[in-house]
């Protein structure tokens, strides 16, 4: 069973509120849908008020609620602002941690990278790490306030759309080792310049704890910049660095390559070469693995048990992870990469699939939040996709009509399709495939391209099942 997580006065003494009655919670939640038995659940005011579904959250077994409303007739603590209270009891549970911490951030590779090195973390001992992409205002404290007591290793993804993010959230944290993956165009349209990204991004390093390791990619056009900044944030901090096997870093890359849907690499990290093998192909996850398995050697661990540590290694859902499907026309492969993307990510993806055997198929939607020059970006992705061998590309969305209308009908070139909408654009490509074919998707959240990768999924089911399944499926926000 469990161990307690909180008890209602230490819930209490840590928020400043009032708790009716003496319980315990062995794990919290947000979200009345998924709540456990023995949960807290956090009536948090957002687009709605938590507090309207305090009923659904005691239903499944909450043991107790964290609320703004005096007088409720369920077990609570009732403090004056509940999001306030979950950053305090998140401080609460920093303050009685014994554990290493590590936070990390940038453009792309966050989530990826913290994946890695949590799956390092919990192959030696009791670990924890943010679920999904908690990395924001409420999911930084509610992952703090979730770590259990004896908790050994934990890692904690921070991320931000507009300035000021970054920093508050690091010094809830205060990592032992900090770090920052790479600065790339994210977020332009809240940040305005990659400049002002790179500069928010170095915040991570605000919570560093005295003689912390902050941790940098080598090759990054803004290391130089980032190292000012981590000595201004910190001045006694350890500054160490990740890259290529030419980068004269720390921790370098030294081969990668892939055989059918494992990759393995070697690395020299701090001195000692190590092997590693990760469930993905592309570059970039070489690189990923490293600086993952830098950081397991910083948590205590020598860098062969971190390396070891990678063993079956595969990306989280919409990352880019290989699936074999099914399907009427007979087996492809889907990468479904489809989570997030910015013109990096976008890069990184379509020279992952370059490095596929069978007929190559880019079915992407448009990438929001590229700020003034989101058009040149977008057409910029013309290169990459001629670079993979693309034999058909599906595009998504008004932001991608420069990319189209970069292609003629040469025959070096690949075949364009276009839709104004994901759900008209998976007509399209149903239609298309073959037997072998392998099919990249990508693009940001709100192009709805990912549902055209749920629904080849559900395609892939058995007979009687898709019919229940389809008959329930909404693309496009449909």
């Amino acid at each position: 069973m469990p161990h307690t997580l909180w008890t209602s006065k230490e819930i209490a003494e840590a928020t400043g509120g009032n708790a009716n009655g003496k319980w315990s919670v062995k794990g919290i939640s947000i979200d009345s849908r998924e709540v456990q038995a023995g949960d807290l659940f956090v009536a948090l005011k957002d687009q709605r008020d938590g507090h309207d579904f305090i009923p659904k959250a005691v239903e499944l077994g909450a043991s107790g609620c964290l609320v703004s409303q005096e007088n409720m007739d369920v077990a609570n603590v009732c403090v004056d602002d509940t999001l306030k209270g979950l950053e305090k009891l998140g401080l609460a549970a920093r303050a009685r941690s014994k554990a290493i911490h590590a936070a990390i951030t940038g453009s792309v590779g966050k989530t990826s990278a913290k994946e890695m090195i949590a799956q390092i973390f919990r192959s030696k001992g009791k670990a924890h790490w943010n679920v999904k992409s908690f990395n924001n205002h409420f999911g930084v404290p509610l992952t703090l306030a979730r770590m259990p007591r004896d908790t050994k290793r934990a890692i904690f993804e921070i991320g931000m759309n507009t300035p000021g993010e970054i920093g508050p959230r690091s010094d809830m944290v205060r990592p032992q080792i900090a770090i920052v993956t790479k600065i790339a165009g994210a977020h332009l349209e809240g940040m305005g310049t990659i400049e002002a990204v790179a500069d928010e991004k170095s915040d991570i390093f605000s919570g560093l704890e005295v003689n912390g390791v902050a941790v940098l990619p080598r090759e990054d056009a803004f290391f130089d910049y980032m190292k000012a900044r981590a000595f201004d944030l910190q001045p006694k901090a350890q500054l160490l660095s990740f890259g290529g096997k030419e980068s004269g870093a720390d921790a370098c890359l030294l081969t990668f390559e892939a055989d059918g849907d494992v990759s393995r690499g070697t690395a020299d990290i701090l001195g000692e070469v190590v092997a590693f093998e990760v469930n993905a192909i592309g570059a970039h996850w070489g690189m990923n693995a490293v600086l993952a398995i830098l950081v397991g050697r910083l948590s205590g661990l020598t860098a062969q048990e971190a390396a070891d540590g990678l063993k079956g290694y595969v990306p989280p859902a919409g990352r880019g992870g290989a699936q074999k499907l099914k399907l009427p026309v007979g087996e492809i492969t889907l990468l479904d990469d489809s989570y997030n993307a910015n013109p990096e990510s976008m890069r990184a993806g379509l020279a992952a699939l370059g490095q596929r055997k069978g007929r190559k198929i880019a079915v992407l939607g448009e990438m929001r939040e590229l700020g003034r020059d989101a058009q040149q970006l977008h057409a910029d992705l013309k290169e990459p996709l001629l670079a993979a061998g693309v034999s058909e590309v599906y595009l998504a969305g008004e932001g991608m009509l420069p990319l189209r209308n970069c292609f003629s009908d040469q025959k070096n070139e690949p075949r364009i399709f276009w839709a104004s909408t994901a759900k008209e654009l998976l007509l399209m490509v149903n239609k298309s495939l073959i037997f072998g074919d392998v099919v990249l998707i990508k693009g940001s959240n709100a192009s709805g391209i990912g549902e055209i990768a749920k629904t080849l999924k559900n395609q892939a089911v058995e007979p009687e099942e898709r019919n229940d399944q389809m008959s329930t499926m909404k693309i496009g926000g449909a």
